[in-house]
């Protein structure tokens, strides 16, 4: 039995491990929330029996259109080590030449069941499809290493399984993986040669990166993996590092662990076959947060697509996954079908990058990454509490650590990006900000609608009384009544200063797309804790923020 996630660790000495709370039992978790496997589950039995009686019309005629061309037929691949695998199998009949697709499961109980519907659609359009759970999960034998060489091996023995049962010859083969098995996707693409194409939703690019974003512990993160998957069999050195994590130890170890299960690591394969890679993430993205997947799409020279989308991990791709229209679904199929199929579909004449924009959700191609940002505005940190044009120097605005502010990453990991697709936003009242626990500096009113594109800059200077200290930054929209919107954020933490030295923290703010309106100010808050993250800081600690005349505080704006 897996062992539940443990709660926020007691405080310790920075620099040694500390004593994690007593476990205790994960609530129900799904990083699928709105994936319904009892109807998942019907359509898969009419796929079988023919018999659509218990469908809706729409998923009726997509079980008539499949079983006219192709069969479908459940059963097991035999994975590494001889583990067995479940599996879904849409097979074309006739012998004519066809691609295939290769989808290794998503983080989730539901296994390869989340794929039912896009499998049946693409094996509908032209395509084999296998469908398979990833190790340890629901029907599949084996234990979850977090795409491991065993999940790689994996993926390679699902596509012989494929290959043997094609009744024609195969052209091209793809790899499509959401969340989990997007990851697994990548690695297999880097590792197998006969993988010619990959699509990856919700994906990771620099694991380490997720877990340590600036040094900074992603325990929520870590928390949200346990719980969702509670029913399955972590193997001993899955949980020893996820433990690790929430315990704030071995953190090389972990690194090293995760280093191996990063596609960055292994982007030169990828680039020297000039493997094409379809992404697709959420700008609020909290389990893998965008800037990593983005340095890894960065580095691509093969051919590349990127989405970024309104909400949180794959809410942007789950009404594709449900049967219900979703562009992110279609570009993944035109993908497919221009690199596998060789279809002038236009795919090849779009821009690189396809941003969504918040809260207009209106669609902006771009050719490159880079050229979403025209030119950078900086605004300098004022002793007064102001984002100035000018730099100030010689004020100090002190924060109060080891308590929590209205200034948070978001309620829930995963599930609060719902309410903004559904264009419900979380609302942030900052007056209710208490100004001694948090340090906030504001802009003046914008004369006119204020385009963010890219990626947002903060340099800070702070004096740290402890060794180990760390905040999290914030970036919001504020309305003339205070009511605020969350732009983006970062958290930061240093680990290697002596005590009562100045600590000059350079990061980057997570990549985004936002227009603030007319007469909105932006507002930039630091604090010293957020409950999506490890504290680094002793409780009752201070942190004073200031900014030196030669290195002074400041926040580079993107703007298209």
């Amino acid at each position: 039995m897996t062992p539940a996630p443990r709660t926020p660790e007691t405080p310790g000495t920075p620099g040694t491990p500390r004593t994690p709370a007593a476990p205790r039992t994960p609530a129900p978790f799904s990083l699928h929330p709105e994936l319904d496997p009892t109807a998942l589950g019907a359509f898969v039995t009419a796929l079988e029996s023919g018999d659509v009686t218990r469908l809706a019309p729409a998923r009726a005629a997509e079980v008539a259109a499949l079983r006219s061309v192709a069969v479908f037929t459940r059963g097991k691949v035999s994975g590494a080590d001889g583990d067995l695998l479940d599996a879904g199998l849409w097979r074309r009949t006739g012998t004519q030449p066809r691609p295939v697709i290769v989808m290794p499961s998503p983080w989730t109980s539901l296994g390869w069941l989340a794929y039912a519907v896009q499998a049946t659609l693409f094996a509908a359009r032209g395509y084999d499809v296998l469908a398979y759970t990833a190790r340890g999960f629901t029907g599949s034998e084996g234990q979850v290493e977090v795409a491991g060489p065993l999940d790689v091996a994996d993926g390679s023995r699902a596509l012989d399984h494929l290959l043997e049962r094609t009744t024609g010859p195969v052209t091209k083969i793809g790899f499509l993986g959401a969340s989990y098995g997007s990851g697994i996707s990548q690695l297999v693409a880097a590792h197998d040669t006969r993988v010619d194409a990959v699509v990856a939703l919700s994906s990771w690019g620099d694991l380490g990166e997720a877990l340590y974003e600036n040094s900074t512990r992603h325990v929520a993160a870590v928390r949200a993996l346990l719980a969702a998957a509670a029913k399955a069999r972590l193997s001993p050195q899955t949980q020893s590092v996820f433990d690790n994590v929430l315990a704030d130890r071995d953190v090389r170890g972990t690194l090293r662990w995760a280093e191996a299960r990063s596609p960055f690591t292994h982007i030169k394969e990828l680039n020297r076959r000039q493997v094409p890679v379809f992404y697709a993430h959420a700008w609020h993205e909290t389990l893998f947060p965008p800037n990593q997947t983005l340095r890894m799409f960065n580095e691509l020279t093969g051919p590349k697509r990127l989405t970024l989308s309104v909400g949180d991990h794959s809410g942007p791709e789950t009404p594709g996954m449900l049967g219900l229209p979703d562009r992110i679904w279609t570009d993944a199929h035109r993908w497919f079908d221009h690199h596998l199929r060789g279809i002038d579909d236009g795919m090849a004449d779009e821009g690189q990058v396809l941003g969504e924009v918040m809260w207009s959700r209106t669609l902006e191609p771009r050719p490159t990454w880079p050229s979403l940002t025209e030119h950078v505005h900086r605004l300098y940190l004022a002793g007064g509490g102001e984002l100035a044009e000018q730099p100030e120097a010689g004020w100090t605005a002190t924060v109060l650590c080891g308590v929590d502010t209205p200034a948070t990453v978001a309620d829930t990991v995963v599930t609060s990006g719902y309410a903004e697709l559904a264009g419900r936003p979380k609302v942030y009242p900052t007056g209710e900000i208490d100004r001694t626990v948090a340090a906030v500096w504001a802009a003046a009113p914008t004369p006119e609608t204020l385009r963010l594109r890219g990626t947002p800059k903060l340099r800070v200077t702070y004096r740290a009384a402890n060794p180990g200290s760390g905040f999290v930054a914030y970036l919001f929209d504020t309305a003339p009544d205070g009511a605020a919107h969350l732009v983006t954020h970062a958290p930061y933490t240093d680990l290697g200063s002596p005590p009562d030295s100045l600590v000059s923290a350079d990061l980057e703010l997570q990549a985004t797309a936002y227009d603030v309106p007319r007469g909105h100010r932006l507002l930039l808050v630091i604090d010293a804790r957020d409950p999506f993250y490890a504290d680094a800081n002793l409780p009752r600690a201070t942190l004073a923020f200031t900014s030196p005349e030669p290195t002074p505080s400041y926040l580079d704006l993107p703007l298209g």
